[in-house]
């Protein structure tokens, strides 16, 4: 039987204020089969796109630091001791700030990794062509 899983998207909005994003990741968490993930692909590309002045090092440090809390362990600081359902909370908690979270989503799967890079595919990376 399925296990139910949450996601949300990690997006970088270069100016707030504009409130145009680019998604750039996915968490991912299941909390039956213990399983807290995140996958990111930094296209820098369709970032400059959006904002040419974004400094594109300081959002990939901040991804870095996503994935380290994600992942716990002694590179997650004081995050590492929560639970991976408590790091799943703060990391999809809302925020004014250039890297953001969307709203949790939810769905079901037996395999909460490869469900993991079927939503990265799927919503973080390029789109291909559309095939009629």
């Amino acid at each position: 039987m399925p296990d139910l899983f949450e996601y949300a998207l990690v997006r970088v909005v270069p100016r707030v204020e504009r409130g145009e994003c680019v998604n750039v990741g996915v968490l991912l968490w299941c909390q039956r089969a213990d399983f807290l993930g995140s996958r990111c692909l930094l296209d820098r590309e369709r970032l400059v796109g959006l904002d040419p002045y974004l400094d594109l090092d300081v959002v990939a440090a901040h991804l870095s630091a996503l994935r380290r809390v994600c992942a716990g362990g002694p590179d997650a600081g004081p995050a590492a001791r929560m639970s991976g359902g408590e790091r799943f909370r703060w990391l999809t908690a809302p925020r004014s700030t250039v890297v953001q979270t969307s709203p949790v989503h939810t769905g079901l799967t037996d395999d909460p990794a490869a469900e993991l890079e079927r939503l990265v595919e799927l919503l973080v990376a390029r789109p291909g062509p559309i095939v009629h």
